[in-house]
């Protein structure tokens, strides 16, 4: 196991353990902007149709949602949907994107990835963030650092900017392109099998599965280095 340059790590569920998902108090908050509502469409009625055009593109399936290499920006979402049920914001597609996500699911840090991200740190380690994810990247950034405002990362990629989704190999080069590194030199931290522990090590990084925020099924049996909590992590680079 070689000591890595840098370590990149996935964003929800793994630095920022998001409390829930509730769409419709996220569309509820955005609706308080509404300046027109041609049809008098209330939010419960504006999520159904969220609903049903989410269904209609075939990206509600958690088991199957990964299967998509291309991501949607929520800012063409929003657009088609606000514009297609008669509802005029007045809101700028970011500040959508801030309110509904702050309603819909707010978020706390990881157990421990504060003091993790200090210790590489001092540790001289580098970090960035690669996050599948459909809200623009000055959001994201906004709310990590906000939630981290110790981090020192090089980057955060937010897939809604660059067109590619975990797992396809592409956005993981574009990360190793902006940190002018190698894929060895690189060891990537996620807590989806396939999206970050697949697709990171089909990238040629080195993966390791955080398993702490979420419930999941552990049992492959492949070898790939599992953590539940950061102290583990930080114990196995000490040994480096």
């Amino acid at each position: 196991m070689k000591k890595p340059k840098m370590i990149m790590f996935d964003y929800g569920q793994t630095l920022i353990s998001e409390t829930g998902y509730d769409p419709e108090k996220g569309t509820a908050a955005v609706m308080q902007y509404a300046v027109g509502n041609k049809h008098c469409r209330s939010a419960q009625e504006v999520q159904a149709a969220a609903y049903a055009v989410r269904d209609e593109l075939g990206r509600s399936d958690p088991k199957t949602r990964h299967m998509f290499n291309t991501e949607i920006p929520n800012h063409m979402f929003t657009a088609y949907l606000y514009k297609s049920v008669g509802v005029e914001l007045s809101l700028t597609p970011p500040e959508i994107d801030r309110v509904f996500w702050d309603a819909a699911s707010p978020g706390k840090p990881t157990d421990g990835i504060e003091d993790f991200l200090a210790f590489l740190k001092e540790k001289h380690i580098r970090t960035g963030v690669i996050s599948n994810i459909p809200y623009c990247g000055e959001v994201v950034s906004e709310r990590i650092n906000r939630m981290l405002p110790q981090n020192d990362f090089e980057f955060i990629i937010a897939t809604s900017e660059y067109l590619f989704r975990k797992p396809h190999r592409r956005i993981f080069e574009l990360a190793l392109e902006m940190a002018d590194l190698s894929a060895d030199d690189v060891w990537y931290i996620g807590d989806h099998y396939e999206c970050d522990v697949a697709g990171s090590r089909n990238a040629g990084m080195f993966p390791v599965w955080y398993t702490g925020a979420v419930n999941v099924d552990t049992t492959r049996d492949d070898g790939v280095m599992t953590i539940s909590h950061w102290d583990q992590l930080a114990k196995a680079l000490s040994q480096e």
